[in-house]
């Protein structure tokens, strides 16, 4: 496993509200603005809502936020490649430094989790990706796209079941454990 390269200031693990919804503290960026993870949501009757991102107007109080601030997703602005700004170039270039976990992302300053808990949070999230992305394959029997001549033979509603009633609440429990204060 790969060790950040710069250690990462440890702050305290956090549960708040926002909009009626469970938030979890994940960190602060360079900005000195916090950033929070809201809790997993069976949404629209077929699909989980979950890995977003946010930060709110009251970013230390939540709670008290009346509104948010930025909306992003765990798989494009925590894990992978980045955007930025070339001033040089005058447009957006992906950096070539790939983001495993969330201490090792560069404009994190401040995050709730040792390096095993964010490489663990991180197996976490890339699994109910994964997972997710073949429920919606198999309950549609292909990628919707266009008719999958195989769509019979890859429908399977039993696995699809499973997936979201039985293994995506495991990983969400997890999840949960990894990121709320211990007592």
């Amino acid at each position: 496993m790969e060790t950040t390269m710069k250690s990462k200031v440890k702050i305290k693990k956090r549960i708040s509200k926002a909009f009626d919804k469970k938030i979890y503290l994940l960190g602060k960026d360079k900005y000195g603005e916090f950033f929070w993870l809201g809790a997993p949501k069976w949404d629209c009757g077929w699909y989980w809502g979950f890995g977003y991102i946010q930060r709110y107007t009251n970013n230390k109080h939540p709670e008290r936020a009346r509104d948010i601030s930025s909306h992003t997703h765990w798989d494009s602005s925590i894990i992978g490649k980045h955007e930025r700004y070339d001033h040089e170039k005058g447009c957006f270039c992906l950096s070539s430094d790939y983001v495993h976990h969330l201490n090792n992302h560069p404009e994190v300053t401040e995050t709730v989790l040792t390096d095993e808990e964010s490489w663990t949070l991180a197996e976490l999230m890339g699994s109910f990706y994964a997972l997710s992305k073949t429920a919606e394959v198999l309950g549609r029997g292909g990628s919707h796209m266009t008719t999958n001549p195989c769509a019979d033979i890859i429908k399977n509603e039993a696995e699809v079941k499973r997936i979201n009633e039985v293994v995506l609440p495991a990983i969400f429990a997890e999840i949960d454990k990894l990121l709320i204060p211990s007592e």
